[in-house]
């Protein structure tokens, strides 16, 4: 069939449109940096016998997640929109899953009367995809080397769909959440508390890895292979996240007016020197920590620390205050990963930076911006979508934040029931001595470490 030109919604291609097709995709360039950032930190600290293991399990997690977005999970998250236009989720879900009308159709066929921007709505399911399939690899850092394979690809699937919902009530600017004041500019919530919630629970039920916190008979230390990889790592996602800022704004008239996905008044310098200085704030507090203690890990947590606690308020802090949130973060991180240090809790990662340093930033957000208006939709000027009818609140940020670790812990939860009953859920102690490279894959590391030759004393 020939295209008619004659035919098509010009409205739809307009070189503006293009414009902001083009931010978008940029997004996702930048999220996808941040995957392969994550992938080297991970790179950096698995022990040398599960390092394949650990980055393709991580890899393949993270596109059963992108694959499950595409099928299911764009269609919750949009469906805050057209419950405010008066249609239902389920009419969202019949538009945007994988089979859907809108997720198939070509904008220049589209009457924009029936939905205008299709393209920048189309390039977002990638755009969130992505984040999806983020969240299963932040989740196996709290499982890695321990959990059995098929128990963790099973809770990818049904993870990418319960953040999915919790996206909806809380990331954007109509879903119930955030229209009664929950304020989470950049998705700190369904992204990194959600996770949290869940490593929770998973990590007691999984146990320390073998020579982790303490000597084991087998294992005299648990010894990462290149701490090294992680600098480049960090850098990564520091350049990567920039571009991820400027895809959760919306574009109004005139055509550069930028608005926050929450619609609160912003700007894009402001964002993108407000994420340039919780990074620089937390990496200043990190580096006091790190030579004060003589402990590497705040070299690194530092500026992720500061990131994290910053992440919420991007679009609503002002510089000054965006690098005193920064500064103090990793105080936050510092007393959860002690905390859980002196009480042989093996989970390095999610705890400190999320449960501590994503929580401060909420409950600061709360306090350093409590009446700032937001919510609703641009261009609706009354009822319960009214633009910016909503302010930012501490009890507000508190509910927001129980909400998605409760999300996480109840997931994990019955996933654990039922995993425990099925698939099994942890890998035995004599495979994680031996490695599951091994196991798994056949594969031998190229050197033996000091703690590895324990094995053969």
């Amino acid at each position: 069939m020939l295209l008619d030109v004659s035919t098509i919604h010009a409205q739809q291609v307009t070189l503006n449109s293009l414009v902001q097709n083009i931010l978008y995709a940029s997004g996702i360039v930048g999220a996808i940096l941040v995957v392969v950032g994550l992938l080297l930190i991970d790179a950096g600290t698995a022990r040398r016998r599960n390092l394949f293991n650990s980055t393709i399990e991580k890899t393949l997690g993270f596109f059963l997640g992108f694959a499950t977005y595409y099928i299911i999970g764009f269609g919750l998250w949009a469906g805050q929109y057209y419950i405010m236009e008066g249609a239902t989720m389920m009419d969202s879900i019949k538009d945007w899953w994988l089979g859907g009308a809108l997720t198939n159709a070509m904008a220049h066929h589209t009457d924009p009367g029936t939905f205008p921007g299709l393209n920048t709505f189309q390039i977002f399911i990638f755009f969130l995809a992505v984040f999806a399939g983020i969240i299963n690899i932040l989740l196996h850092f709290a499982v890695s080397e321990r959990m059995k394979a098929s128990a963790y690809f099973i809770t990818c699937i049904v993870a990418t769909v319960v953040s999915s919902g919790l996206s909806w009530a809380t990331w954007g600017s109509v879903g119930p959440l955030t229209n009664a004041g929950f304020h989470d500019f950049f998705g700190v919530g369904f992204v990194y508390l959600f996770p949290a919630g869940m490593a929770l629970v998973f990590t007691p039920k999984l146990g320390a890895r073998p020579g982790m916190m303490a000597p084991h008979p087998r294992i005299s230390a648990y010894l990462a292979p290149s701490i090294g990889l992680c600098a480049p790592g960090l850098l990564l996602i520091f350049a990567g996240l920039p571009m991820v800022i400027l895809s959760c704004l919306f574009f109004f008239d005139p055509e550069a007016l930028a608005v926050s996905i929450t619609m609160a008044d912003t700007s894009v310098g402001i964002a993108i020197n407000n994420y340039a200085l919780v990074w620089a704030g937390g990496a200043v507090t990190g580096l006091l920590i790190a030579y004060t203690t003589g402990k590497y890990a705040y070299t690194l947590l530092g500026p992720l620390a500061g990131y994290v606690a910053g992440a919420s308020g991007f679009d609503v802090y002002l510089p000054w205050q965006a690098f005193v949130v920064g500064l103090v973060a990793p105080f936050a991180a510092y007393a959860v990963y002690e905390f859980t240090l002196k009480r042989g809790i093996d989970e390095h990662k999610l705890f400190p930076l999320f449960l501590g340093s994503g929580i401060f930033g909420l409950v600061m957000l709360g306090l350093f911006k409590a009446g700032t208006p937001r919510g609703g939709y641009f261009g609706i000027e009354d009822g319960a979508y009214a633009f910016q009818h909503g302010e930012i609140s501490l009890v507000m940020q508190l509910a927001g934040t129980a909400v998605c670790i409760g999300a996480g812990v109840v997931t994990a939860l019955v996933l654990s029931f039922v995993l425990e009953r099925t698939v099994g859920l942890r890998v035995s102690e004599d495979d994680q001595i031996d490695g599951l490279d091994s196991k798994n894959w056949d594969l031998e590391p190229d050197v033996v470490t000091h703690a590895d030759s324990a094995q053969r004393a």
